[in-house]
């Protein structure tokens, strides 16, 4: 016996609907989210199925839902139940085949979600089943990046600030979120305070911040702060460093945070038994080995083979063809953070490998720009990984690069 079971779900509640192989529905509610739901859900499922143990036993339950993680796919997960995540896209352009009139709403989904699973469930992408490790390097290793990332974001606006009434604070600090630049301007957040620095508190800030050559540093940074430039009236001026000031103070909680973080991300990394294979890619840190991992997962069945991986990863191009006509192109639906490290693995690859470099170097001697080169290459290094992670090797420069090597030997 066979269920289907659509579940569009919503920050408090979930909206099921049960259909047989037919595509008859047998069952619709909507549930709340929590214990209470799930045993909802449970009871719905428990009465369609029936009292007969060998048929509950045998009975396979198919759960399409629009996620991959949380609280309510991990019970779905522990209940027995399979779980397919649907991508949103995918769950759009399969309700415009079951109408055209554009009609949308919760219990609707859930219909289009449980026809789906009936009719498409060999398509459909089981959740994986990482471990709890795995898991755990992902809550860190995601906010860690997303740390990174809104640091950027406010070191920007910071940026553009100093540009509106300091400009010669963007001459005299290089790096706007180090620890100098951020105590220094909080010091002095305008032209007219910036100006009366001494050497002195300039070097101090310096030494703290660990700097070399700090006399030399120290002299040119009040030289340019005491230059002339153009500026903003003095009420002006004091406003653009209230709100300064406010930046400068979220930007030290970050970079504060951050590091914590990577603390975190290090000691939980380290303790996850695939940690010494990804450790040995070329081009892979700790850091960067934790993002791979947390964004790939570690359950061993997931991807059927390297090319499976490649895809997921979106580094392996896809080609459209029609007639006479056949195009060739980089795929632009990914995971945002796995291929932000891929590629920045590639290019740090170039360095401490030479066969990734020669990949390279023949890549771009064909012609092709710098960016899809290192894509190419990431997409090859994305293959020896999956390789060295499905036999248990650690990564040999000779068996990743063998018609290189020798090309290098000879």
């Amino acid at each position: 016996m066979r269920l289907f079971v659509g579940d569009d779900w919503a920050e408090d509640h979930h909206d099921v609907e049960v259909m047989d192989s037919a595509g008859r529905r047998l069952a619709k509610a909507r549930v709340p989210e929590g214990v209470a739901g799930m045993a909802k859900l449970h009871a719905i499922v428990g009465d369609l199925v029936g009292d007969d143990a060998d048929e509950a036993d045998e009975a396979e339950i198919l759960v399409g839902i629009e996620t991959d993680r949380g609280p309510w796919v991990a019970a779905l997960i522990a209940a027995g139940y399979t779980v397919l995540a649907v991508n949103p896209l995918q769950a759009s352009r399969f309700r415009d085949r079951l109408g055209f009139s554009g009609a949308k709403s919760d219990a609707g989904d859930a219909h289009v979600l449980a026809d789906m699973v009936r009719t498409h469930a060999h398509e459909l992408r089981p959740v994986a089943g990482d471990s709890a490790r795995a898991e755990a390097i992902k809550v860190v290793a995601r906010t860690h990046k997303t740390m990174i990332w809104e640091r950027t974001r406010h070191t920007q606006r910071l940026r553009h600030a100093l540009g509106d009434y300091f400009p010669a604070a963007l001459v005299a600090f290089d790096d706007l979120d180090a620890a100098d630049t951020l105590e220094l301007l909080a010091k002095a957040p305008t032209p007219a305070q910036a100006a009366r620095l001494t050497i002195a508190q300039i070097s101090a800030a310096l030494k703290r911040a660990r700097r070399r050559d700090i006399p030399a540093k120290a002299a040119a940074i009040q030289t340019t702060l005491r230059s002339e430039q153009l500026g903003q009236p003095e009420v002006v001026a004091e406003a653009y460093a209230a709100s300064v000031q406010a930046l400068l103070a979220v930007l030290g909680v970050l970079n504060t945070q951050i590091k914590t973080l990577q603390g975190q991300v290090e000691a939980h990394f380290g303790q996850h038994p695939a940690a010494e294979i990804i450790l040995s890619q070329p081009g892979l840190g700790t850091i960067l080995g934790a993002r791979v991992l947390a964004e790939f997962g570690d359950d061993p069945t997931r991807y059927a083979s390297a090319k499976a991986r490649k895809n997921y990863a979106g580094t392996s191009p896809i080609t459209r063809a029609s007639g006479k006509k056949k195009v060739v192109l980089a795929r632009f639906v990914h995971n945002d953070r796995l291929i932000d490290a891929l590629t920045t693995q590639a290019f740090s690859a170039l360095q401490w490998s030479p066969g990734a470099r020669a990949y390279y170097d023949r890549q771009r001697a064909r012609g092709v720009g710098h960016s899809p080169a290192l894509r190419q290459l990431a997409n090859r290094l994305v293959g020896i990984l999956h390789g060295c992670l499905k036999t248990g090797t650690l990564y040999d420069e000779a068996t990743a690069w063998p018609q290189l090597t020798e090309k290098a030997a000879a």
